[in-house]
């Protein structure tokens, strides 16, 4: 029946509007106007300019890591010594300094201990990583030219993208070489997480890109960087026109820290928890529509609290920019510095409030005071250290909500990576003991034996509790 409908509805539609009086001739839309190119150069419309100013600027980036496997048959004989396999990993990237300096994705470096760039006229060069961020899927890569000035793309992150706006993506899918395609911007502040983990906000676009694409440029029509591709959405693993591409302001925070000699990315904090507003929430505010971020936590002392935002606050826009969920207050803080003053706007019972915050680093305190696991404990392998908003804020987790306590940094490769310990579990009890720092845990560790062992962690906001015997 549903199907019926929509195969004969329009049908009838159109025999009505067939048979409509004169009288209601003029509500019909115009028909559109055809008419042949006015000139010779009209038929030439292309987008070659642009393509030939941004292509000498994009590079491919090569990878290689060395992994040892094991093989089944000569283990059969008592040969089972682990061989050595070249793997090579093919992504793209940008130059954006005359100098050499090379923008790309994280995870087409990730694990690699060998790096080559070979440049758009062929040349190869041997490159070394700056700097590689996980957190935002970016990384800056350096290689020796000498004297010699680069081709490079401009980093535009004025953010006035418009929906609709014409876009190239350069890169070098599937390893076919340097390919130009072209589409549009589909969508603006996408997340991949909603929660506000994430602090990126992608731009969306349906020109083509694949496997390889990763790292590449996504031009305007001044040839000027707006974004670097670095994920799609498919079921067959090629283009289905959603491809997702780091903001180019983004990129900007990045090489700046890269060339400035930094090895992470010390992201401001706002020191607030925000969350969704939803259509009960905006009704129970009395606002027109959904908008904005809700001010659900603050953390005592941090730049929220000293600028006087209060929980329940409706957070509208942030430097001039509006934000309507956790994931864009969280990536228009990313983008700034630490020690910068921006502005935000909010709504309090329903009155703009209009509010200066200065974005400091998030605090080390207590101190890490990192360590490794290493006794017969479920436990055994991971790598631990205290919580602070810089330690929460480093491996993705909420730093106002967190609190104290232990978190698992790194689960390493021992019993806690087998017994699926993750990055981010805070570490809550041990055998019905409260855990409060490392060092306490490592006590704990050192004097608790037996054949049985409970562990209860926290991950994403649940307390799972896991029983190991030893």
């Amino acid at each position: 029946m549903k199907l019926f409908a929509r195969l004969f509805l329009p049908i009838l539609a159109a025999l009505a509007a067939c048979n409509a009086p004169a009288s209601h001739a003029q509500d019909r839309l115009p028909d559109p106007i055809r008419r042949p190119p006015s000139d010779a150069a009209a038929m030439k419309t292309s987008f070659a300019p642009v393509a030939r100013r941004a292509a000498p600027a994009v590079v491919n980036v090569y990878a290689r890591s060395l992994v040892r496997q094991r093989d089944p048959y000569f283990e059969m004989f008592g040969n089972g010594v682990p061989r050595a396999r070249v793997q090579q990993s093919l992504g793209s990237g940008v130059i954006v300094r005359a100098d050499g300096v090379i923008v790309t994705n994280n995870h087409v470096v990730e694990g690699g201990q060998q790096f080559m760039v070979v440049l758009n006229d062929r040349r190869e060069f041997s490159a070394r990583v700056l700097l590689a961020d996980p957190r935002t899927d970016l990384a800056v890569l350096k290689i020796d030219v000498g004297s010699e000035r680069l081709p490079t793309l401009a980093i535009d992150d004025r953010e006035d993208l418009e929906v609709g706006d014409l876009v190239l993506a350069i890169g070098n899918p599937f390893g076919v070489g340097q390919t130009v395609t072209n589409g549009i911007i589909s969508a603006l502040d996408r997340t991949a997480d909603p929660s506000g983990g994430d602090p990126s906000s992608y731009i969306q676009t349906d020109a083509s890109v694949n496997p390889g694409n990763s790292g590449g440029a996504l031009v305007d029509m001044d040839g000027d960087l707006i974004g670097v591709p670095t994920f799609i959405l498919s079921r067959s693993g090629s283009s289905s026109g959603v491809s997702f591409a780091i903001p180019a302001a983004m990129v900007r925070r990045v090489v700046e820290t890269a060339v400035g000699g930094g090895q992470t990315v010390v992201r401001p904090w706002l020191g607030a928890k925000t969350d969704l507003v939803t259509g009960d929430i905006a009704r129970s505010l009395n606002l027109p529509r959904p908008e904005g971020a809700l001010v659900s936590n603050l953390f005592p002392g941090g730049p929220a609290a000293r600028a006087g935002i209060r929980e329940g606050d409706l957070i509208i826009s942030i430097g001039g920019a509006e934000v309507n969920d956790p994931a864009s207050v969280n990536y228009r803080v990313a983008t700034a510095r630490p020690g910068d003053t921006v502005d935000v706007d909010v709504l309090r019972d329903g009155r703009p409030q209009h509010l200066r915050v200065r974005l400091d680093a998030p605090p080390a305190n207590p101190p890490r005071d990192e360590r490794i696991l290493n006794n017969g404990s479920p436990l055994a392998g991971a790598t631990v250290a205290n919580l602070s908003p810089a330690v929460a804020d480093e491996i993705g987790v909420d730093p106002v909500t967190a609190g104290r306590g232990v978190v698992i940094a790194k689960p390493g490769r021992g019993y806690a990576a087998m017994a699926g310990f993750k990055p981010g579990d805070i570490i809550r009890e041990v055998n019905g003991q409260a855990i409060t720092d490392t060092r306490q845990l490592q006590g704990v560790l050192n004097r608790a034996g037996g054949a049985y062992w409970q562990v209860t962690i926290e991950r994403d906001g649940q307390l799972i509790t896991g029983r190991f015997r030893a």
